[in-house]
């Protein structure tokens, strides 16, 4: 099994910045992609930004110019920087890996998910 544990959600006032991360451990042979998805109330689950074990990077273009998605392969871990906040952006937030575990089967996980809140 692979699990995904998040940190670093909060509440943050518009044009602030918060960074997640969200680190994978268990049975894991390597970690094809990762990717941080959200749900705001009411609304549908949204990607946000996915970066592959290669470093290839792509966003919605409601964050794009204002998050950074990076990893780190040593670590099995990705972060999300998010700069320039804006109220929109209250959702919670959520990870998802893919890759292949020791056992050469494909996986895909999920993180536990983060409330991120932009509020004055």
């Amino acid at each position: 099994q692979v699990q995904l544990v998040e940190s670093g959600g909060g509440l943050v006032q518009p044009g602030g910045s918060l960074r997640l991360s969200c680190a994978a451990s268990g049975s894991i042979f390597s970690i094809y992609a990762m990717g941080w998805y959200r749900q705001a109330p009411g609304k549908q689950r949204e990607l946000v930004a996915t970066i592959t074990s290669a470093g290839s990077t792509t966003y919605a273009d409601s964050v794009k110019g204002r998050f950074t998605i990076s990893r780190d392969n040593a670590k099995n871990t990705v972060y999300l920087q998010m700069n320039s906040l804006k109220p929109e952006d209250t959702a919670v937030y959520s990870c998802n890996a893919n890759g292949r575990d020791i056992t050469f089967n494909d996986f895909g996980s999920w993180g536990q998910g983060s409330q991120v809140t932009v509020s004055s």
